[in-house]
């Protein structure tokens, strides 16, 4: 078997698998960004590349909101439309501007922090609801908090739902239902408008990233489908499990 063959067949079977993740639980990131760079991508490519290849999958989650979406007052998704948009922008910026070297030096740490974060994900939901049921003034920093989740994204898009899921939790959106549908709506703005400044960077590897795309599609379809079947529980420790090999490994491999 080739290499190139060997790095497709990588690069392919890990975009689905995140697919799969992502439709069932979250946490495709850990698979996409890893298999990048063990196939020779840089860093900073890899995780652009990494964030073109699974942004097909939030416009379905999106769509699949609409109603929840129509009930929501159409000044208060377009504002924070823009907000996420801004802080897409920003984060992507935020990235293109880290030297390389750098950048290659955090990878381990933003992937641990990100695996303490979806490992996390429950507790913070629930403090974060109890949270605002104690103080009527939290809804204050809605705004704030969701430009800076929107510049984490940006610039890595690990544990992104579960942040702004507890955002939205901590500042009075009570309808889970309701808060899902911002996270997705608002994750499809950021992601598209970083995946876009990182298309004008020309930090984009196409090949890769159009056959993750393709494999994530797939995965997110057939994801859907095996999500009433696997344990939900089964899944996330899997994720978890997944999230601190990959940091390990990259802790090892940085200098």
């Amino acid at each position: 078997m080739s290499d190139v063959l060997a790095s497709n067949l990588l690069l392919a079977a890990a975009a689905f698998a995140a697919g799969v993740l992502n439709a069932i639980a979250g946490g495709g990131s850990f698979l996409t960004l890893p298999a990048l760079i063990f196939t020779g991508v840089p860093p900073i490519m890899a995780n652009a590349t990494s964030a073109l290849a699974v942004s097909p999958g939030y416009l379905g989650s999106t769509l699949g909101f609409r109603p929840e979406l129509r009930a929501i007052p159409m000044t208060r998704l377009r504002r924070e439309m823009v907000i996420s948009a801004l802080g897409g922008v920003a984060g992507a910026l935020l990235l293109l501007v880290t030297p390389a070297k750098v950048f290659s030096g955090i990878v381990p740490w933003l992937l641990l922090f990100a695996t303490v974060l979806f490992a996390a994900g429950p507790a913070i939901a629930r403090r974060a609801a109890s949270a605002a049921h104690g103080d009527s003034h939290l809804d204050r920093w809605r705004e704030p908090g969701l430009l800076l989740a929107c510049i984490y994204g940006g610039y890595f898009n690990g544990g992104l739902g579960i942040l702004l899921m507890a955002l939205y939790s901590a500042t009075g959106e009570s309808r889970i239902h309701s808060a899902n549908a911002l996270k997705n709506l608002n994750s499809l703005v950021l992601s598209w408008l970083s995946v876009a400044a990182f298309v004008l960077a020309g930090v984009i590897a196409w090949r890769e990233g159009v056959l993750m795309m393709l494999a994530a599609t797939a995965g997110g379809f057939y994801g859907a489908r095996w999500s009433k079947r696997l344990p939900a529980q089964w899944v996330r420790r899997g994720v978890i499990g997944t999230g601190l090999v990959m940091s390990a490994v990259f802790f090892v491999r940085t200098p």
